[in-house]
C-alpha cells in the first residue's frame, strides 16, 4: 500500500501551478465537480480530451488525469472535472481538502477519446461511474456549435445517487434541448439506497443488447463510445462485436492508468483516471 499523505503538506503556492481551484459542487460525500482555471489563458481541446491536475507535496507533484466535462467552448471560465473520492488514495483526499482559491498546476489536453466528425448515426454513449464526463463535454460542445446527433446515454451506477450529471442530461431530453435519451441503470438492486429506483437494473453493459433491440440499432445506423473500467469496457465491447459492429464503430476509453487492473489500482490506493493511451 502506498502512503497516504497528510493533506496539511500540500504547499500553498510553487513555481509549476499555473491554474487555481475556482469552483466546487458536491454530489454525494464521494462524488464532485470541480472547477480549474488557467491563470492565464485557457487552452484548446477537444471534447472527450483530458487534463492532468495536481499539487506539490514535499517536492513531489501529486497528480492525476479527469476527463474534462465542461466545453472548450467555455474554457475561459475554467474546466470542469467530475472526480469520485477514493479513501486511502494519493490525490483525491488531498483535492477533497482544497479551499476554493488554492493553486494548482494543471497540463494538457491528452487523449484520442473523440466524436467523429460529422457522423449522424446514432451515438450510443455508454459510461461507468463518473465515465460519463466526457460524453457530457461532447453533449455541451454540440448544443453549443448547433450540431446535434441523435444520441442514448447510458450510465451504470452501484447506487441511484451516484448518477453525476443526471438532472443536466434529464433536462436536455425533457426540453428538447438535445436530441438525447438518458438511461441509467443501477447495479444493487437490493440496498436500501435504490428502495424507490423503477428505472433499469443492472451494470451498464448487461443494459447494451436489451437497449440495442429497442431502439433498433444496428451496425448500420448506430456507433458506440464506451467510457468506464476495463471490465466494462471489455463486456461491451464483446456485445456489441456479437452484434456485428465494426471495430471502427466501437471507440473505447479506459478510465485507469495504464498497467493497473481494477483491483490491483484499488489495494494500491491509485485513483480512477483516464488511461494516457499515447
Amino acid at each position: 500500500m502506498l502512503d497516504v499523505i497528510d493533506p496539511g503538506q500540500v504547499e500553498a503556492d510553487a513555481p509549476q501551478y499555473n491554474a487555481t481551484l475556482v469552483a466546487r459542487s458536491d454530489e454525494t460525500s464521494s462524488l464532485a465537480y470541480f472547477t480549474i482555471r488557467f491563470d492565464g489563458e485557457p487552452v484548446p481541446f477537444e471534447p472527450g480530451q483530458y487534463m492532468t491536475i495536481g499539487v506539490l507535496v514535499g517536492g513531489r507533484m501529486v497528480q492525476r488525469p479527469y476527463s474534462v466535462a465542461s466545453s472548450p467552448r467555455t474554457a475561459a471560465e475554467g474546466y470542469e472535472l467530475y472526480v469520485r473520492l477514493v479513501e486511502g488514495g494519493l490525490f483525491t483526499p488531498l483535492l477533497w481538502e482544497l479551499p476554493l482559491g488554492h493553486r494548482m498546476r494543471m497540463i494538457g489536453p491528452k487523449g484520442k477519446f473523440m466524436l467523429q466528425p460529422n457522423d449522424q448515426r446514432t451515438h450510443l454513449f455508454i459510461s461507468s461511474g463518473t465515465g460519463n464526463a466526457p460524453f457530457v463535454s461532447m453533449i455541451r460542445t454540440l448544443i453549443i456549435d448547433g450540431a446535434s446527433r441523435p444520441a442514448l446515454f447510458l450510465n451504470g451506477v452501484s447506487y441511484q445517487d451516484e448518477l453525476g450529471y443526471r438532472d443536466l442530461v434529464e433536462g436536455w431530453q425533457r426540453d428538447g434541448t438535445f436530441p438525447v435519451t438518458y438511461l441509467p441503470s443501477v447495479s444493487r438492486a437490493a440496498d436500501p439506497r435504490n428502495a424507490d429506483w423503477t428505472g433499469r437494473l443492472g451494470r451498464v453493459e448487461a443494459i447494451v443488447e436489451p437497449v440495442c433491440r429497442e431502439f433498433g440499432l444496428t451496425p448500420d445506423n448506430a456507433i458506440a463510445y464506451i467510457c468506464g473500467n476495463p471490465d466494462m469496457i471489455l463486456n461491451a465491447e464483446a456485445t456489441f462485436r456479437a452484434l456485428g459492429f465494426a471495430e471502427e464503430a466501437i471507440r473505447k476509453e479506459l478510465y485507469w492508468p495504464k498497467g493497473k487492473e481494477p483491483k490491483l489500482a484499488a489495494a494500491e490506493g491509485i485513483d480512477p483516471a483516464v488511461n494516457d493511451d499515447e
